[in-house]
């Protein structure tokens, strides 16, 4: 507890005394944009929204969503509770859920690729999935 109060103090501190000029913050912003600039982008292959038959009498059905980058497939299915998805074929990976430009949620992904997360996303969104070497990002969408 005493470690995180200095570290705040001097983080503070290094604000009022030496504040980190606006267009360096903006050169860092804009670097930091292009960090996966060469990840594969996972085209959307089934909205629920858009390829669904209607059920009779379902009115608040979840959306399913499937994107597919070569030979990974990533299906999702959008609830007012979140996110349940899984990578196929299975294989360890990290899957962040994006919001905005500085807004990525990390989300666990199982040994069968199954992810779950518990925030349901506001506005745009999007899913970075890291597999090893490679990145995928699938396209952005409204929930």
């Amino acid at each position: 507890m005493a470690d995180a109060l200095l570290e705040e103090e001097l983080r503070q501190a290094a604000a009022v005394l030496d504040p980190v000029p606006e267009a360096l913050r903006q050169l860092a912003l804009d670097a930091y944009a292009l960090h996966d600039l060469d990840a594969r982008i996972a085209e959307l292959t089934f909205d629920s929204l858009m390829d669904a038959l209607p059920v009779r009498g379902v009115t608040d059905a979840p959306r399913m969503l499937t994107f597919r980058a070569g030979e990974v497939t990533v299906d999702v299915e959008v609830t007012e509770d979140g996110l349940i998805g899984q990578v196929l074929p299975p294989r360890s990976a990290r899957i962040e859920v994006l919001g905005g430009p500085q807004t990525a949620r990390p989300v666990a992904v199982d040994t069968l690729g199954r992810f779950t997360s518990d925030t349901p996303p506001a506005g745009p969104f999007a899913l970075r999935l890291r597999t090893g070497a490679e990145v995928i990002v699938t396209e952005w969408l409204r929930a």
